[in-house]
C-alpha cells in the first residue's frame, strides 16, 4: 500500500508541476473528438467521473478547443466545482489524501484549460471560479498532497496572469490573492513560490497592479518583506529559477517613484554580493535586470561584477 500511495504522489507531483509550469511558461496523446466528447459527458455521471477527470487532464493539451466544449457542455463546469467543494471538509484539520488530491487536481488541471481559452477566460472571470481556488491557497499542511493542491491551484490562477490582460488583474486585485501569494512564497515548495512568485510580478507589470501595491506603505511593506525573506532563504543554496521572478518583482518595484526611494533602504543586501549573484550568470536577461534594479535603487558600483555595460536609471512611472 505504501508503495501505491507512493507511486500515487509521484504522478500526481509531475502533473501538478507541468501544470503549474505551464502556467508560468509547458502532453498528451492523440484523442479524436469523439473520444473527448464522451469524456466530457462523463463528466457529469458521478460514477464515471473519476476516469474522466483523469483521462481528460492528460489529453488536454492535445485538444486545443477542450476549454469551450468543457465551459458550454451542460453540467461540467457544475461537476467540476463539485469535485473541488467536496475537498474542503479535508482541508481543516488535514485530512487530504494522495488519491483524494490527485483526483481535485485533474478537476483543476480541466479549469486551468478554461482560464487559458480567450473564448472562456472572461466568462470564468465572470462567474468568479478562481473563488473557489482560494481555500486550497490558505492551506498551510506540508504534506505531499497539499503541496500538490496549492501548486495546481496556483497553476490556474498563473493561466489567468499570463494572458496580460488588465480585466484580470483588476478581478484579482479585488479578490485576496495577492496576501494569499504571499503567504505561498513564505511556506511553500521552491516551484510553488516560483510559481505564486510569478503570479505577483504579472500583477505588478500592470499599471493598476503597480498602483495597487504601491498605493500605500503597508502594502508596499508587505510584498517587499516577503521578497526579502526570499531572498535571505537562497543564501545557501540560492535557485536561478526563483532569483529570476524575486528580481523581476524588484525591478518593477523600481518604477514607482515612492517604491524606489524605500528600495534604497529595504533592498537584500545579498543581491549585491557577486558571490550570491553569480548563479545568475547564464541568464543575461536577469543578469541585467538586476543591473537595472541596482542602478535605479541607488547602487551602481555593485553593477560592474554582472558585466553589464551602460545602464542608466529608468524614468519613474508618472514622472
Amino acid at each position: 500500500m505504501a508503495a501505491v500511495a507512493s507511486a500515487a504522489q509521484a504522478a500526481a507531483a509531475a502533473q501538478a508541476a507541468q501544470a503549474a509550469l505551464a502556467a508560468a511558461g509547458g502532453g498528451g496523446g492523440g484523442s479524436t473528438s469523439a473520444d473527448i466528447e464522451a469524456y466530457v459527458l462523463q463528466l457529469t455521471d458521478p460514477s464515471t467521473r473519476e476516469n474522466a477527470l483523469l483521462e481528460l487532464s492528460k489529453k488536454r493539451e492535445s485538444f486545443p478547443e477542450l476549454a469551450p466544449f468543457l465551459w458550454y457542455s451542460f453540467g461540467t463546469v457544475a461537476a467540476l466545482l463539485q469535485e473541488i467543494v467536496a475537498i474542503y471538509p479535508l482541508l481543516s484539520p488535514p485530512q487530504l489524501t494522495a488519491h483524494a488530491s490527485n483526483r481535485v487536481c485533474n478537476a483543476l488541471a480541466l479549469l486551468q484549460c478554461v482560464a487559458s481559452h480567450p473564448e472562456t477566460r472572461g466568462l470564468f472571470l465572470q462567474a468568479h471560479v478562481p473563488l473557489f481556488l482560494y481555500p486550497f491557497l490558505n492551506t498551510v499542511s506540508k504534506t505531499r498532497p497539499f503541496e500538490y493542491l496549492r501548486l495546481t491551484s496556483l497553476g490556474v490562477v498563473g493561466a489567468l496572469v499570463k494572458t496580460d490582460d488588465t480585466d484580470v488583474i483588476n478581478f484579482l486585485l479585488s479578490t485576496e490573492i495577492i496576501p494569499l501569494c504571499l503567504r505561498t512564497m513564505e511556506m511553500g515548495s521552491e516551484l510553488s513560490k516560483t510559481v505564486a512568485t510569478f503570479i505577483v510580478q504579472k500583477i505588478l507589470l500592470d499599471d493598476v497592479g503597480l498602483s495597487y501595491v504601491c498605493a500605500t506603505a503597508e502594502r508596499f511593506f508587505a510584498v517587499g518583506a516577503v521578497l526579502g525573506n526570499m531572498v535571505a532563504q537562497q543564501a545557501e543554496a540560492p535557485s536561478p529559477r526563483l532569483l529570476k521572478h524575486i528580481v523581476r518583482c524588484y525591478l518593477r518595484l523600481s518604477d514607482n517613484p515612492r517604491a524606489r526611494e524605500a528600495l534604497r533602504q529595504c533592498l537584500p543586501e545579498l543581491l549585491r554580493q557577486p558571490a550570491f549573484t553569480a548563479c545568475l550568470k547564464a541568464d543575461d536577461t536577469t543578469r541585467r535586470w538586476l543591473a537595472q534594479l541596482l542602478v535605479n535603487a541607488g547602487f551602481p558600483e555593485a553593477v560592474a561584477p554582472l558585466g553589464v555595460l551602460d545602464v542608466v536609471p529608468t524614468p519613474v512611472q508618472g514622472a
